[in-house]
C-alpha cells in the first residue's frame, strides 16, 4: 500500500460521515429524493382514486417534474432542469439509484469533503440536460418524437457521483473483509452496464443523456486534479443566500489560516507553530488527491505522519 493509500485509509476510519449528522451533504439528496418520490407517489394515488388513469397522472403531474426534450416546452418550464433529477414514480429505479448513490456518495464524501457531493451530483444532471436535448434535436428518429420525450429520475446525476468517485480513488474496495475486496472500478463497471442496459430499448437520447452525467463527473475531477475546483462557486453562492437571511453574522478579524491551523495567542507570528487538526489534515489529504503525496511540503508530511500516529 503507497503512501496516499495508507492516508486515504487514516480519513476513512477517522472520519466517516454518518446519516445522522446535521451536515451530511449525503443525507440530504437521499431526504430531497426521497420526498420527491413520496410526493408524487400520493399524488398518483390520489389521482387513481378518482380517474383510474396513469395517462392523468402523466399530463397532470409528471409533466411538471420531467424535463421535456423540446425547447418550446422547456422554456415553459425552466424549473424542470432542476426538478426532474430528483424525481421519479419509478420505486425500482428510484431504489437502485439510491443505493448506487450511498456507494459511491459515500466514497466521494469521504475522501472529499462535504462540499463536492452535491456540486458533482447537479453537474451530473445539469450535462444530462444539455446532451438529452441535444440528442433529441440531432437524431432524427427522436426528434420525430420529441414533443413527447421526458427525462425524469437521479441516473444521470448518480452516474457523475460514480464516476468521480472512481477517478478521486481508483484503489479504493468496497468489502474488505472479503478475500481483500472489490475494486471500486469493478463496481462502477457493473453499475454503468446496468443503468444503460435499462435504457437500451429507449430513444437514444436516454442512454446518451446518462452518459453526459457520466462525462460530467470525469471532468470535474480531471479539472480538480488541475487546481481548478468546479464546486466552489456553487458552495459561495449557497453560502452568500443563506447568510442573506443571518443578519447578525459576525465576521472574524482572523484569517482562516491563523484561527484553524496555528496556535497565534500571544506568540509571536514569525514563530507559529502547526497544529494537528481535522480540518488541516482534510486539507492535506485534497492536496494528495489532486496533485500527488511527493507534492507535499515538509510540514505537511509531518503532520500526516503524526496523525497517523494518534
Amino acid at each position: 500500500m503507497g503512501e496516499s493509500d495508507r492516508y486515504i485509509d487514516y480519513k476513512l476510519k477517522k472520519k466517516r460521515f454518518t446519516l445522522g449528522q446535521p451536515d451530511n451533504a449525503l443525507m440530504w439528496l437521499f431526504a430531497i429524493n426521497v420526498s420527491f418520490f413520496l410526493i408524487l407517489l400520493t399524488i398518483k394515488v390520489a389521482i387513481n382514486v378518482n380517474d383510474h388513469s396513469d395517462a392523468a397522472f402523466t399530463a397532470q403531474v409528471v409533466n411538471w417534474f420531467q424535463l421535456p426534450a423540446g425547447l418550446t416546452t422547456l422554456s415553459q418550464r425552466p424549473w424542470t432542469v432542476i426538478a426532474y433529477m430528483f424525481s421519479d414514480i419509478d420505486l425500482m429505479r428510484a431504489l437502485s439509484n439510491m443505493l448506487w448513490l450511498s456507494a459511491f456518495g459515500s466514497v466521494l464524501q469521504n475522501l472529499t469533503g462535504n462540499k463536492k457531493l452535491v456540486p458533482v451530483y447537479m453537474y451530473g444532471g445539469f450535462a444530462g440536460t444539455v446532451f438529452f436535448i441535444t440528442t433529441a434535436y440531432l437524431i432524427p428518429t427522436n426528434k420525430a418524437v420529441i414533443n413527447s420525450l421526458g427525462l425524469l429520475g437521479a441516473n444521470a446525476s448518480v452516474m457523475a457521483v460514480a464516476i468521480a468517485a472512481t477517478m478521486i480513488a481508483p484503489n479504493y474496495r468496497f468489502f474488505r473483509d472479503i478475500r481483500g475486496g472489490i475494486p471500486i472500478w469493478i463496481l462502477t463497471v457493473i453499475y454503468v452496464a446496468i443503468d444503460l442496459a435499462g435504457v437500451a430499448q429507449s430513444p437514444a437520447a436516454f442512454p446518451v443523456a446518462h452518459i453526459g452525467g457520466a462525462f460530467a463527473g470525469f471532468l470535474f475531477v480531471k479539472m480538480l486534479k488541475n487546481n481548478m475546483d468546479g464546486s466552489k462557486w456553487m458552495n459561495n453562492f449557497y453560502n452568500w443566500f443563506i447568510n442573506l437571511f443571518n443578519p447578525n453574522k459576525k465576521k472574524s478579524t482572523n484569517t482562516v489560516k491563523e484561527r484553524v491551523f496555528y496556535n497565534i495567542g500571544s506568540k509571536s507570528p514569525y514563530n507559529k507553530t502547526s497544529i494537528v487538526t481535522e480540518q488541516r489534515v482534510d486539507e492535506i489529504l485534497d492536496k494528495i488527491n489532486q496533485k500527488g503525496y511527493d507534492h507535499l511540503t515538509k510540514e505537511e508530511k509531518d503532520i500526516l505522519k503524526r496523525a497517523s500516529e494518534d
